[in-house]
């Protein structure tokens, strides 16, 4: 592929504020963007033009597509089928999509290229659930085998007896019911894979989670180092088995067992905002390089240390403390309603 020049304009699928990232990485090296969404978000404040219609209209995906010179998404949780449908403009591809936004497909591909996710059974029914308790034991989490992210669609059973009230939460099948893991850290690899099958791979942040949510992500983070070379090299089969083009994050929990694997998104990551200041080239700017065709750049760290803390529903409410903040860098999404459990924006504290 001939690099995308400057001037050039990329889709973004999905208004939140990954594609709004996305979005001021892209005008940064010269790009117009067009967003394609059935509603208003964060990423329609930076965009040049956008286009609403349903996620699964593929005549209103084939307009938008006509209109730009390559798409990318900022989100999984999308029909892959009309996604496919815009053929090979569309990176990541949409087998990397097909793979990441289900959880059974999900596990069994990394299994396949020699991964250890936590112990798991699909469960297709309420009674394929008694089933799966008695093969993954308790204590255990159901989660959606779609449409689950920071908690969402998830329930935990801290024994059999929790079972009637985890399918009810979830609103039934199909699921998978995954073993807890005892974990020493939880920690993720956030690549960048070019069209030449190049990669970079960020620093692993480590992560730490409250109520599903990511609250804070931290590099360097030294004592994963045991578990980092194993995660990584998962990682870029991963990325090399889809032949995918752009970001791709893996999210794994360290301990006894080794880097187990967690799951994986096709996209940029929340637990890569940290490299906007922490590293030489964001997250956002080499997915932007990734998909445009142009090298990667460098991911070298700018400081001795970074963290990134999400700022969560009122947690918005601080932000004339945190903008205040010698070597703090507040990021605030345009979101006008701080609802629980929503991320508003986050900000970075650089250790110079």
């Amino acid at each position: 592929m001939t690099a995308l020049p400057p001037g050039s304009t990329i889709g973004i699928i999905g208004s939140g504020q990954l594609g709004r990232m996305i979005g001021m990485a892209a005008a940064q090296l010269g790009y117009r963007i067009h967003v394609y969404a059935p509603e208003t978000g964060p990423a329609n404040d930076v965009a040049f033009t956008h286009s609403r219609g349903a996620y699964d209209d593929i005549a209103a995906l084939t307009a938008f597509a006509a209109q730009v010179d390559i798409v990318t998404y900022e989100f999984e949780n999308i029909a892959a089928a009309p996604i496919a449908a815009l053929g090979d403009k569309v990176r990541p591809s949409p087998r990397s999509l097909e793979i990441a936004q289900d959880r059974v497909n999900e596990k069994r591909f990394v299994e396949a290229l020699g991964g250890r996710p936590a112990r798991w059974a699909e469960v297709a029914d309420r009674a394929a659930l008694d089933a799966a308790i008695a093969t993954v034991g308790c204590p255990a989490v159901l989660k959606t085998t779609r449409f689950g992210y920071d908690g969402k669609g998830q329930a935990r059973l801290m024994s059999a007896a929790d079972a009637d009230a985890a399918w009810d939460a979830i609103g039934g099948g199909p699921a998978i019911l995954e073993a807890f893991v005892d974990f020493e850290a939880e920690f993720s690899i956030v690549l960048a894979r070019g069209v030449d099958g190049a990669q970079v791979r960020y620093p692993p942040p480590a992560n730490v989670h409250k109520d599903g949510i990511l609250d804070t992500s931290t590099v360097p983070a030294t004592q994963l180092e045991p578990w980092r070379a194993e995660a990584e090299a998962l990682a870029a089969k991963v990325a090399d088995a889809l032949d995918h083009v752009g970001v791709l994050t893996l999210e794994f929990f360290c301990g006894p067992d080794g880097a187990v694997f967690n799951e994986m998104a096709p996209r940029v990551h929340n637990s890569g905002h940290w490299t906007i200041e922490g590293a030489e080239t964001s997250q956002f700017e080499n997915h932007v390089r990734a998909i445009a065709g142009l090298p990667l750049g460098s991911i070298a760290l700018t400081a001795g240390g970074v963290t990134m803390t999400n700022l969560i529903g009122d947690d918005v409410d601080h932000w004339p403390t945190l903008i205040a903040e010698p070597h703090a860098h507040l990021h605030l999404y345009g979101k006008r309603e701080a609802r629980p459990g929503r991320k508003m924006g986050h900000v970075t504290r650089v250790k110079r």
